[in-house]
C-alpha cells in the first residue's frame, strides 16, 4: 500500500496559517496504530524551481530495477520470503546489528516512544537496505537511514 498526505490543512510544515496545536490535531487525524503498521513514511519537501529545471546525474530506471531486482533474489535465497513477511523469530536471526547499530536503535527506541512494531519494521528495512547495498551485515548507516524512514513516529512525540 502507498499513501500520502499533506502535513497541514494547507500543505506544509512551514505553515503560518497554522499553529503546531492545529497541525498536531490535522495529523492525528491518522491513528498511531495505523501508521504503526506502515513501514516507510517519508517527508518529501518543496522543491527549489533550479532543482527542477537542472538535469542532474542519477540512477536510470534500469539501474534501479537491477539492484532491486539482486536484493530481493538476496532475500529469497536467505529466507525464500521477502524480508517484508520475516517472522519475529526470523527477524532475530536474520537481522542481526553490531553493537553501535544495536545502541543507535535503543537510543532512537527511547527518545521517540516506538512500538514493538516499529522496532520490528526498522529491523526489516535495515536488512533491505543492507540488501540493496549487497551487504551481509547490517551497517550502523543502515540502522540510521531505516530510522529516519520513521518520520511520522517523530511527530506523535
Amino acid at each position: 500500500m502507498v499513501a500520502a498526505m499533506n502535513p497541514s490543512p494547507s500543505g506544509g510544515w512551514n505553515d503560518a496559517q497554522h499553529s503546531t496545536h492545529q497541525m498536531q490535531r490535522y495529523l492525528s487525524k491518522l491513528s498511531g496504530p495505523l501508521l504503526d503498521r506502515i513501514d516507510l513514511h517519508l517527508e518529501v519537501p518543496d522543491l527549489p524551481a533550479n532543482h527542477l529545471i537542472k538535469e542532474m546525474p542519477s540512477e536510470t530506471s534500469l539501474m534501479i530495477k537491477e539492484r532491486t531486482t539482486r536484493a530481493r533474489q538476496r532475500q529469497i535465497q536467505r529466507l525464500g520470503i521477502p524480508n517484508a513477511q520475516m517472522s519475529a523469530k526470523q527477524i532475530k536471526k536474520y537481522c542481526e546489528l553490531t553493537p553501535e547499530g544495536r545502541n543507535l536503535l535503543f537510543r532512537a527506541i527511547e527518545e521517540l516512544k516506538l512500538s514493538a512494531r516499529a522496532y520490528d519494521r526498522i529491523l526489516k528495512v535495515a536488512r533491505t537496505i543492507a540488501d540493496l547495498a549487497g551487504d551481509e551485515q547490517i551497517q550502523t548507516a543502515q540502522v540510521a537511514e531505516a530510522i529516519q524512514y520513521r518520520s511520522l513516529d517523530r511527530r506523535w512525540t
